[in-house]
């Protein structure tokens, strides 16, 4: 039998709107679709992966060790190398030929990147051609590159360790060597490379490598990667991973040692993955004492001064120096070499048996003072401070950060490319920097940097799976740069992650995260921010940072030198923390839904006791403030005019002195029959609801965009004190679409609010609230600006005279007509 509900005089009613309602639920079963398990659609475990997530016992991947020899020509911006490659086949299978990726090919006209560039994509990576049937300078600046430059490898000689010539074949970005035998499971083969290449100038052309050349003092910033034949990977998921390298999908590597001798001119300095083996050769005996002093300092230390950098840029010596490195474990190797280079380092000491001390050292050219000097080393050294804490200690003995370029940055194993300077523009009596120049230049140095984490030593696929080094890695970025300080401004000027992305989840233009790389829409929001967003939404209202931190450690911890595929990382944080997220996987990871839950309504009741004597007249009370009396009757009133019965008495009778809520002996009969039908434990429970006088409310919940998501509320009562209730994602777990929740309290709601806080990435918070809340803000007055052109005052206004080297805007567009006959 159900106790009997009954509202006060002020019960707050709503109706539902029923707008914004997304496809993807609102239908029967949409519930059971969005919470059914994702082992349907992932790989089966297997003895290589686990259906923890954790490698299995018969886990493999292959090796690959390098001894390079490597010449910068300076003058003609040229590459000479050679190397001997050492593979080792750990995998289950015999193979008759091995792939070798040749990036530098992607820059070759005819290859298949540039010939499958549409017309919106044949910009650099800082400026696309434009709108419609336009093409900026940034573009033609390109096309003039390529066409003034051939690029791409020219491979001179392929032989194995005899020396004998091995066939060969191009493909694209790849080479198949074939074998004179079957390289079988357990064995070795040893071969050598050399080749070639004309380096990018990658202000031009765009690009992860190239160089910069400042025509002021006709100088030059090398930072090379991508420079040699890397072995394609082989694994267990995909065999060769030898899909073209089209420009967006970037790497899969194995590891290895190298060995590596740099060829450079002599006033150079050099930065690389690896450390320095003969610093004696080298540096100045100050400098190693300097570097030495470094190790315990508390602030960076210059190893080579400003003033020693710009004494270099003004030398400019014809002889060259080779520079030796050692690296260890690890899948690439890059390397940056100038003669404008400032050097600091300072010492990390960490809780690690490999590597107690790291090297967290920054090179820059004075174009690059005084923002490098003040920031890049530290935020070298708070990033390996902070993503260690969520993962495991840094794991090689060097960290540096390079400036290589205007803005962005890229990463390779202990080292990293950076922007961000003072422009031209900054430069007035004393060199000044730019709010976004500085917190730029932070972040980026610390997503960089980050990524020797995520993939350089947790090696995902990053030619499949951008999101899984690309996204992951801002999500800890982001927890670094909220440690670096309070209200950092990581995204476009906001702190929080979870205001920036709604607008693109709404967005048209989009396609889910698990989307192979080359195929993304708008990479950056895709692979990087909604990922991250995901995990803060994870981290913050779905798991909470206890079993989050758990999970994602044991992840880390899994695969470190090892390669993960998303199924892994999905699997660990399950099978770590013991929380089901497959609907959260499903949603964030597999569909273009969006989070829009809106409150549609609210209902408080209290328990009625029945009591005619009692309820009756809450009755009345409850229907007075319902139904208020009409607006005529009142102005009748207030005019003095009477009513009928007010001129003729005598026609009232007993339903005039009894309204429709006067207690009779038959409504008290009718109590006294419920009480009497109730069991024992019935009237007791209905007595001391009523004793209690609890407030119960029914809320109801739209979800207009999709995504199944927690609702976090805020409940306000009467006396001022207010309660956070956590509704968990299961809620929607029956129908998707829409729902309601029974809330009990002994005190009075007055609102609702849910996400208040703004922890799911809710993309309108205009209906989650009850009652309704008049959002505030500022008009701003306009004044139209529009002006007629006045032809014969243009005609008499002075010629000025040309300015020499004026940059303008970069992006502008080259001027179009007709092309004729």
């Amino acid at each position: 039998m159900a106790a009997a509900l009954t509202g006060p005089g002020d019960t707050v009613f709503a109706a539902d709107t029923g707008a914004g309602q997304a496809k993807s639920v609102g239908y029967i079963g949409d519930g059971a679709d969005k919470f059914a398990q994702l082992e349907t659609d992932l790989p089966s475990p297997n003895r290589y992966r686990d259906a923890s997530g954790a490698p299995g016992p018969d886990y493999w991947q292959q090796r690959a060790d390098y001894q390079i020899k490597v010449r910068l020509d300076e003058e003609r911006r040229r590459i000479f190398g050679s190397a001997t490659i050492t593979y080792t086949n750990n995998s289950p299978l015999a193979l008759r030929y091995i792939w070798v990726q040749l990036d530098q090919n992607k820059f070759r006209n005819d290859s298949l990147s540039r010939r499958s560039e549409t017309a919106r994509t044949a910009g650099t990576r800082r400026a696309s051609v434009g709108k419609g049937d336009s093409f900026s300078f940034n573009a033609l600046r390109r096309h003039q590159s390529f066409k003034d430059t051939p690029h791409g490898y020219d491979i001179t000689d392929v032989e194995d360790a005899r020396g004998r010539d091995l066939p060969h074949t191009i493909v694209d970005t790849m080479m198949r060597i074939d074998l004179p035998a079957p390289l079988n499971p357990g064995e070795t083969t040893r071969f050598s490379i050399d080749w070639e290449f004309y380096i990018i100038q990658e202000a031009a052309i765009g690009g992860r490598g190239g160089y910069e050349h400042f025509p002021d003092n006709d100088t030059y910033i090398f930072f090379l990667a991508q420079w040699f034949p890397r072995m394609a990977a082989f694994t267990d998921y995909t065999g060769w991973q030898h899909k073209a390298f089209l420009g967006r999908g970037e790497f899969t590597l194995e590891f290895g040692d190298y060995e590596v001798e740099i060829t450079v001119p002599e006033d150079h300095v050099v930065s690389s993955t690896g450390v320095l083996q003969n610093a004696d050769r080298v540096l100045t005996r100050e400098q190693r004492q300097r570097l030495a002093r470094a190790e315990n300092a508390e602030s960076p230390v210059f190893i080579v001064t400003p003033e020693e950098a710009a004494a270099n840029e003004a030398e400019k010596s014809t002889g060259t120096k080779t520079w030796v490195f050692k690296a260890d474990n690890v899948r690439d190797f890059a390397w940056a070499s100038s003669r404008k280079f400032i050097w600091d380092a300072m010492g990390h000491r960490q809780q690690s048996d490999d590597h107690p001390l790291v090297m967290a050292m920054s090179f820059y050219p004075n174009e690059a003072e005084p923002i490098w000097s003040k920031y890049s080393t530290h935020s070298v050294v708070h990033t390996m401070e902070v993503y260690s804490k969520y993962s495991f200690p840094y794991p090689y003995p060097t960290a540096q950060s390079v400036n290589s370029w205007e803005r962005g940055g890229m990463e390779y194993p202990m080292i990293t490319f950076n922007g961000y300077r003072p422009t031209k523009e900054d430069l007035v009596d004393e060199r000044t920097y730019t709010r976004g120049a500085k917190y730029g230049l932070i972040g980026v140095i610390i997503h960089e940097v980050g990524h020797i984490y995520f993939p350089m030593t947790v090696n995902s696929d990053e030619r499949r799976w951008t999101w899984m080094d690309e996204g992951l890695n801002t999500f800890l970025e982001y927890l670094a740069e909220v440690e670096w300080e309070e209200n950092f401004p990581a995204f476009r000027g906001r702190t929080n992650v979870l205001d920036y992305i709604p607008s693109y989840m709404t967005s048209s233009n989009q396609v889910p995260i698990m989307t192979q790389s080359d195929s993304v829409l708008n990479l950056g929001p895709n692979a990087y921010s909604k990922p991250a967003a995901a995990l803060t939404v994870l981290r913050e209202t779905v798991m909470g940072r206890e079993l989050f931190d758990h999970a994602f450690r044991e992840y880390a911890r899994r695969w470190k030198f090892k390669r993960p595929t998303p199924a892994d990382f999905f699997r660990t944080m399950e099978d770590a923390s013991g929380i089901d997220l497959d609907w959260f996987w499903r949603g964030w990871f597999y569909s273009t839904d969006h989070v829009d839950m809106a409150i549609t309504g609210v209902r408080e009741y209290k328990i009625s006791s029945k009591d005619p004597d009692r309820e009756f007249p809450l009755d009345r009370a409850e229907d007075a403030a319902l139904y208020p009396e009409p607006l005529q009757q009142s102005r009748n009133r207030a005019a003095g005019l009477q009513t009928r019965l007010q001129r003729y008495p005598e026609l009232g009778d007993f339903y005039n002195e009894n309204d429709k809520f006067t207690v009779t002996n038959k409504d008290r009969n009718d109590y006294q029959s419920f009480r009497e039908g109730l069991s024992d434990w019935e009237r007791t429970a209905l007595d001391r609801a009523v004793e209690d006088g609890e407030f119960i409310y029914f809320v109801d919940f739209h979800n207009k965009g999709g995504l199944v998501m927690p609702l976090p509320l805020t409940l306000t009562f009467a006396d001022g004190t207010t309660e956070k209730l956590m509704i968990p994602a299961e809620f929607w777990r029956r129908q998707a679409a829409k729902g309601s929740k029974l809330i009990i309290r002994d005190k009075k709601i007055t609102s609702i609010a849910l996400d208040a806080e703004h922890q799911t990435a809710d993309a309108d918070y205009a209906d989650n609230h009850f009652p309704r809340q008049i959002v505030s803000s500022r008009l701003e007055l306009y004044k139209s600006t529009g002006k007629a052109r006045n032809l014969m005052a243009d005609m008499l206004e002075k010629l000025k005279g040309a300015k020499d080297g004026e940059a303008g805007d970069a992006d502008k567009e080259v001027p179009l007509a007709p092309a004729g006959n």
